[in-house]
C-alpha cells in the first residue's frame, strides 16, 4: 500500500498565493465575523505563534484580538525573546513552532525570513508584514472597499506616495480581487510594474476617477537616515482636499496608519467625513480571522 503523503500547509506570504475566488471568499466570511465577532471558533483548544521582529500597534491588537476570538490562545513572541535573535535559523525555528502551534505569525524585515520559515513548516505562515509585502493590511483594505461601495466590481483605488510593500500588496491583492490599482509615486520611488495595475508620476492622473485614495507615511521603519530627502519628494503626493476632489464625486481617503498629519495627509482629510481610515484599522482584526479561518480549515 502506497504512504499518502501530509498535505502542504497554506500559506499566506505575498497574498499572490490567493485566487479570486479566495479573496472574495474570505472578504464575504471577514464581512460575516465582523457581524458575529465570536460565530467561529475554529481555534479552540489551539495556539497561534505571533512573533514581531517589529514594533507594531494595529498588526499586534488585530491578531491578538482576532485569535482570543476565533477561540484560541495567541502566543505572542518578541525578537529579543526568541533564540532567532542569537543565530537559531528560521528554519529550525519553524520546525519547533509546527510542534506546537497551529499557525505562525510573523512581522519582520526581511522577506528571506519568512520564506525559510515557510519552507520547513508544517503550519500555515501568515505574513504580518515585511519589507516587501503586507497582505493582511491588503485584504482589511477590500474589506473597507466593500462596505464603502457594496461591491468590487469597478471599482478604482489610487495610491499616491512611495511604492512601498503596501502599495505591492494593494496591487497584488487588489489585482486579484478585480479592482484597478494606480500607484503614483516620484521618480526613484516608484513600484515594479510587475506588481500589476498601472504607473504614473503624476498624482492627479492616478486619482482621475478613482473611488478610494490611498496613502502611507513619507519615512518607513529603516528608513530614517533618508527623511529629509523622502520627505522632499513625496510632498506633492500627499492627500488634502484638492487631490480628493479630482477624483470620483463619493471619493474616500484611506491610511494604513499611524499618519502623521501635515506629511502624507492633512489632519481636514484624516479626521473629516470623507475617511474610511479608522474602519480600515478595526477590519485589520476581522479579515485577518477570515485569512486564518481558510489557512487552517
Amino acid at each position: 500500500m502506497r504512504a499518502t503523503l501530509p498535505d502542504l500547509p497554506r500559506h499566506c506570504l505575498t497574498g499572490a498565493e490567493l485566487s479570486t475566488s479566495d479573496v472574495h471568499t474570505i472578504l464575504d466570511r471577514a464581512a460575516e465575523l465582523k457581524a458575529a465577532p465570536l460565530s467561529s471558533q475554529v481555534l479552540a483548544g489551539k495556539s497561534v505563534a505571533l512573533i514581531f521582529q517589529k514594533p507594531s500597534t494595529r498588526t499586534r491588537l488585530s491578531f491578538d484580538a482576532g485569535v482570543h476570538e476565533l477561540g484560541g490562545h495567541p502566543i505572542v513572541l518578541r525578537g529579543d525573546e526568541m533564540q532567532l535573535s542569537r543565530g537559531e535559523s528560521p528554519a529550525d525555528t519553524a520546525r519547533i513552532l509546527s510542534r506546537h502551534v497551529a499557525a505562525i505569525g510573523i512581522r519582520t524585515g526581511a522577506d528571506a525570513i519568512l520564506d525559510e520559515l515557510a519552507e520547513t513548516s508544517t503550519i500555515p505562515i501568515v505574513n504580518m508584514l515585511t519589507d516587501g509585502h503586507h497582505p493582511c493590511q491588503a485584504l482589511a483594505d477590500l474589506l473597507t472597499l466593500k462596505e464603502a461601495f457594496g461591491s468590487l466590481h469597478g471599482l478604482k483605488l489610487a495610491y499616491v506616495g512611495d511604492g512601498n510593500n503596501v502599495a505591492r500588496s494593494l496591487a497584488i491583492v487588489g489585482g486579484i480581487a478585480g479592482v484597478e490599482v494606480a500607484v503614483a509615486s516620484p521618480v526613484g520611488y516608484e513600484l515594479e510594474p510587475e506588481a500589476g495595475g498601472t504607473r504614473t508620476n503624476d498624482p492627479y492622473e492616478a486619482v482621475a476617477g478613482a473611488h478610494a485614495i490611498y496613502t502611507d507615511v513619507w519615512v518607513s521603519m529603516g528608513d530614517e537616515a533618508t527623511a529629509a530627502e523622502r520627505t522632499e519628494a513625496l510632498r506633492p503626493y500627499r492627500i488634502d482636499d484638492a487631490l480628493l476632489d479630482a477624483a470620483a464625486p463619493d471619493a474616500i481617503a484611506l491610511h494604513c496608519l499611524p499618519a502623521h498629519p501635515g506629511d502624507e495627509i492633512t489632519a481636514e482629510v484624516l479626521y473629516g467625513k470623507r475617511e474610511r481610515i479608522w474602519d480600515q484599522a478595526e477590519n485589520r482584526r476581522h479579515a485577518q480571522k477570515a485569512l486564518l479561518e481558510y489557512l487552517v480549515s
